[in-house]
């Protein structure tokens, strides 16, 4: 067996929660399980349909976005979760084109905190790197994309291990945590958010941003040094 089976069944598993929470459809979005120690990602196949999926296609990929092990071309976005791996410590990266969470990225719009959903996760607006400039787009844009998300979280002074999320602008959001399965959870609350903001501003225009002292208890209730949300 593999020394990267354990990574490749993690990430196996991650990818087939995209379709069953309707996060993609037809092969739009890839999850990667890292193993920091070895130094490797595995990630979804290029362009490989959900249903065939199995563990055996996941490709392993260094930190410098070499493939290491694997048959097939990795997604098309492996370069991003190359550099986010190689400056973060983190182990796993999801990318969806969820529709919600990409019609604000495609907006060029943060999507506000209305409401307790929201801080039961963040105490910001979920953020939207605005489009990269035209010489990062002609040159190697997938690795470039990885600065851009990063980039927009240092320009924002938000620190990666609390915002594990981000729209990038005109394109979809990435999501991001301690391992793919978290990921996947990050980019279902993502869509989840993004569709109540929408329907939030449809149904009054005039909305304001929740205020400071109930998103602070919401999220404290739930993250803080006394919560005291679930078992």
């Amino acid at each position: 067996m593999s020394k990267y089976q354990h990574i490749r069944e993690a990430a196996y598993l991650a990818n087939m929660k995209l379709p069953r929470l309707n996060l993609v459809i037809f092969t739009f979005g890839n999850v990667s399980e890292a193993d920091r120690d070895l130094g490797v990602f595995a990630i979804k196949p290029s362009g490989v349909p959900y249903e065939v999926l199995s563990p055996a296609n996941m490709v392993i990929v260094d930190f410098d976005g070499n493939i290491v092990e694997g048959d097939m071309r990795p997604s098309s976005d492996t370069k991003t979760h190359a550099v986010l791996y190689k400056h973060w410590d983190i182990g796993g990266i999801c990318h969806t084109h969820s529709t919600y969470a990409t019609s604000w990225a495609q907006a060029l719009r943060d999507i506000p905190i209305y409401g307790t959903t929201h801080a039961d996760h963040k105490t910001v607006d979920i953020p939207c790197a605005q489009p990269m400039h035209d010489d990062m787009i002609k040159g190697d844009y997938e690795y470039q994309t990885g600065f851009q998300i990063m980039d927009c979280l240092n320009e924002r002074k938000l620190d990666y291990h609390q915002v594990e999320m981000i729209l990038v602008g005109n394109h979809a959001p990435f999501t991001w945590g301690k391992n793919a399965d978290k990921a996947v959870y990050s980019s279902a609350v993502l869509e989840s958010i993004a569709q109540m903001a929408l329907l939030t501003e449809q149904i009054n225009p005039e909305c304001k941003r929740m205020k400071d002292s109930l998103i602070k208890k919401h999220f404290e209730r739930k993250h803080g040094p006394d919560s005291y949300y679930g078992q």
